[in-house]
């Protein structure tokens, strides 16, 4: 959600997001942006009614949560490339795994920069909660940090690539993980051989006009 009035701090942040998104492709000076969203397991409470000639299938309106699970999704929106990772968790060593992962597809790079939301866990500090200091300052020297601002997670295209996701793959019942899993992987494969990327058009010169309500009014 936007904020509802003038705040200095969410177009400070937005601008600089912005600014990165200008930037031109640079493979030694990647840039990526990252999300992750909790999702449930769920099963048929019933047994669908197949498909016949000129009758869909069938789906009864009850379901079982059968568990949760977590989505971390990277992309590289001006390479047409994304990875992503299913875990049962959503933890600080988690997103810390996750970020050497990261590390590793790009080892050739100089300084990768990751446009993310501030959640608690997507922090410097939470690197040294689960991992020695020596990995965890090498870990993270490895990255620039860019956070969308609070209420401005529209901001990040990694959540562009999220709804994708959901919306090709994952917008339906799967009761497993191992099923999550094998199908988030083949939607990776599929897109990534396709190459698509995401056509980011919004500016800060478009938000000092379409935003205007959040800049703040200064006494001429």
């Amino acid at each position: 959600m936007i904020p509802p009035k003038q705040c200095s701090g969410f177009v400070a942040n937005m601008e600089m997001v912005l600014d990165v998104y200008k930037r031109p492709y640079d493979p030694k000076r990647p840039v990526l942006c990252m999300d992750e969203s909790p999702r449930q397991l769920i099963a048929e409470a019933k047994s669908p009614i197949a498909a016949a000639p000129g009758q869909p299938a069938r789906y009864d309106y009850e379901y079982r949560r059968c568990g949760t699970y977590n989505v971390f999704l990277v992309c590289e929106p001006l390479a047409g490339k994304r990875f992503l990772d299913i875990l049962e968790t959503k933890t600080k060593r988690d997103w810390a795994c996750f970020l050497e992962t990261i590390a590793d597809e790009y080892k050739n790079a100089q300084l990768i920069t990751l446009v993310m939301d501030n959640l608690n866990t997507h922090t410097p500090g939470a690197l040294y909660e689960t991992i020695p200091p020596e990995k965890a300052k090498a870990l993270w020297d490895r990255f620039e940090f860019v956070y969308t601002p609070k209420h401005g997670s529209w901001l990040n295209m990694a959540e562009i690539e999220l709804n994708v996701l959901t919306g090709q793959c994952l917008k339906r019942r799967i009761d497993n993980i191992s099923d999550v899993k094998k199908e988030a992987l083949a939607w990776q494969k599929s897109r990534n051989t396709k190459n698509a990327k995401v056509n980011w058009q919004f500016t800060a010169k478009d938000a000092r006009i379409k935003l205007k309500r959040l800049y703040p009014t200064l006494d001429s």
